[in-house]
């Protein structure tokens, strides 16, 4: 497999679970009226999360993850922000920098996301706008090193509250379900709308730089002509206590292409600043 090509895979990642969010994402699944979670409870995780990204036990790159209020004092408007960048041999390769932005109301229902992708010598501005009034949403796709021109756009029909992958991630960690439940939820990448299913599955201790973590394994069905055509498996290992982090994920591809897995390396309790 070429240099290029192992580096793609970073940049899959991001449009998969995070920066497309979640970087997203980040991530997998959300919780809304239509959740058929048993119980839920809908927190409010103001924080950032560091992750390190490896493909194939090699570290490949970095991922920041935060949520902070959008309207300080209220329990209403929240702003997401991921950065995924790669680093080592393989950024000297192929350089990859991605900053992904979403708004969100109430149980995380998307408003708004922006995507900046520089990826080589590509550099690409992907807008979403959710109407949530006119149950629709819009994707249009500019690239930047060409002044701006439209290169894709689309429009796609959307429930009146749905979730991009990073507004899923954080709502995955107000369900409470247990080894053998599920949920269905719907999901929106301004390009096509499904009811994803999430499964609880086991418990395992998972291991990671910022310590070592009771979580229960879920498995996000997404890939495989969900919501991306690609043949891979999306697994979540979110901790059992009253924090519910996301301290594991991992997208597992064929067996040419490998695995990609995000751990957490630093909990911090200040969202990152926004770069203006």
């Amino acid at each position: 497999m070429s240099n290029r090509g192992s580096l793609y895979l970073i940049v899959m990642l991001g449009r998969s679970i995070g920066p497309r969010w979640v970087l997203t994402a980040m991530l997998a699944t959300g919780l809304n009226a239509q959740s058929t979670s048993p119980t839920a409870t809908i927190a409010r995780p103001l924080e950032t999360l560091h992750y390190s990204i490896d493909w194939r036990s090699i570290p490949a790159g970095t991922a920041i993850v935060s949520m902070k209020s959008s309207a300080p004092g209220t329990n209403q408007g929240f702003t997401s922000e991921v950065r995924l960048s790669s680093t080592g041999l393989l950024d000297k390769l192929f350089h990859v920098e991605d900053l992904y932005r979403a708004d969100y109301e109430g149980s995380y229902c998307a408003l708004q996301s922006t995507l900046d992708a520089t990826e080589g010598k590509r550099h690409r501005e992907t807008k979403i706008n959710f109407d949530r009034t006119q149950k629709r949403a819009s994707s249009v796709e500019r690239d930047l090193t060409a002044s701006g021109k439209v290169v894709k756009s689309s429009e796609v029909e959307i429930p009146p509250c749905v979730h991009d992958l990073v507004g899923g991630l954080f709502a995955l960690r107000t369900m409470h379900l247990e080894p053998g439940q599920s949920g269905t939820i719907p999901l929106s990448d301004g390009k096509k709308t499904v009811a994803a299913r999430v499964e609880a599955q086991e418990w395992e201790e998972i291991k990671t730089k910022a310590g070592t973590f009771k979580t229960l394994r879920y498995e996000a069905f997404i890939f495989n002509n969900v919501l991306y055509p690609r043949n891979a498996r999306l697994t979540v290992w979110v901790t059992d206590d009253a924090r519910r982090l996301p301290v594991q994920l991992r997208v597992k591809m064929q067996f040419t292409l490998g695995t990609v897995t995000l751990s957490l390396d630093k909990i911090g309790e200040e969202p990152v600043k926004r770069a203006d």
